[in-house]
């Protein structure tokens, strides 16, 4: 599998949202998009970061861009974690760990010899796909580089 980069196009998908609702790239044609693969739900580390994109949820809405969060976990696990963190954007399961695969972001041995489990990492995507910014975290137990992020939001 040949590593994706800034410049390429986003590899399409389809998962299921917490709504239970199956949602693809292309629900967001026209839009920027923001994409959050973290390792499980209910982590310390995943919690965090998915709570700062909670709270900060207007910056990336006054901008005109959507927020996805993808995990391994089960829909049913992803929609109690958001009830429970009272999240504002949308998560998607990726339990098949096809869409981890397709951006190569997944650890092939993580913590308590799990095996196939998202790595941390952020994709930006601009309004016609195209990969604009990139960071896989090295260590799960860090954050990504948030002022990063956003950096790269305002150059799209």
């Amino acid at each position: 599998m040949t590593k994706l980069k800034v410049g390429d196009k986003a590899p399409e998908f389809k998962l299921h949202s917490t709504e239970k609702k199956e949602v693809s790239l292309t629900d967001f044609n026209g839009k920027p998009v923001v994409m959050l693969f973290f390792p499980l739900a209910f982590s310390g580390t995943c919690t965090a970061e998915l709570c700062n994109v909670r709270d900060e949820i207007s910056y990336y809405n006054n901008l005109g861009v959507d927020v996805v969060a993808i995990s391994i976990d089960s829909v049913f696990t992803l929609a109690k974690f958001k009830e429970v963190e009272n999240y504002n954007f949308t998560i998607l399961s990726d339990f098949n760990k096809d869409v981890s695969e397709a951006y190569d972001v997944l650890y092939e041995t993580f913590a308590f010899g799990m095996k196939g489990v998202s790595k941390r990492a952020v994709f930006v995507l601009d309004k016609n796909h195209q990969i604009q910014y990139i960071e896989e975290v090295a260590n799960a137990g860090d954050m990504p580089d948030m002022a990063g992020l956003k950096n790269a939001l305002t150059s799209i």
